[in-house]
């Protein structure tokens, strides 16, 4: 099992590549880090689960630990006006081509505005922005779209692969026990509380689904 001490070193160097957590405007003034995982273990006070790499991570469940549930979205979805986030690769010609794109509702649009790295990918970056316009991607990419995203510095063109995953998310504290279960997949925003490793949010797909993010 990870140690704590392992951890808070994780956090302190990885907090450059730490961006905005979907339901924060602003990132809290410790480092947090992503965490993509599988669930090991849940109880009333802890989080238990295997991240990426194969290491596993206890962390406080705090009672106010917000819970979003992830859920599929197609790519016609995307519409003129929505408000999104699209974490990419940058491509030669300047564009960037999604790896996935999460279509926020309404009640969180301007959230995390603007053009960042990211850690999904070694290079990868985040766009949070609105789809100023939306058209048919290239021929090098049948099927599937090309976006104009503006945000208040600047705009990007990103091309959707139809095979990205789109997605979307909804409050889901009252659903917690249903969806927080051993094998559900997550994304849990994490920092250091207290000394101990702490999630604040916690992302899950139902029945296996899993946060592209």
């Amino acid at each position: 099992m990870i140690k704590l001490k392992h951890l808070a070193s994780s956090l302190a160097s990885l907090a450059l590549l730490a961006a905005v957590p979907l339901a924060m405007a602003q990132a809290p003034a410790n480092p947090t880090l992503r965490l993509r995982a599988t669930i090991e273990k849940v109880d009333a006070t802890s989080l238990t689960v295997r991240e990426r790499g194969g290491e596993v991570i206890t962390l406080v469940r705090p009672a106010a630990m917000d819970v979003a549930e992830v859920f599929p979205l197609a790519l016609a979805d995307i519409k003129p006006g929505s408000y999104i986030g699209t974490a990419a690769m940058p491509q030669a010609d300047g564009s960037q081509l999604a790896l996935e794109v999460v279509v926020f509702p309404e009640a969180a649009r301007g959230t995390g505005e603007g053009h960042r790295p990211y850690d999904l990918l070694p290079q990868s970056t985040m766009t949070n922005a609105t789809v100023a316009d939306l058209a048919m991607a290239p021929s090098s990419v049948p099927g599937g779209q090309k976006l104009t995203l503006r945000y208040k510095d600047g705009e990007k063109i990103v091309i959707v692969p139809p095979d990205a995953p789109v997605v979307s998310f909804k409050p889901a504290k009252a659903d917690e026990n249903v969806l927080l279960v051993p094998g559900a997949k997550v994304m849990v925003t994490a920092q250091e509380r207290e000394g101990k490793p702490t999630a604040l949010r916690v992302i899950v797909g139902r029945n296996g689904f899993a946060p592209p993010m």
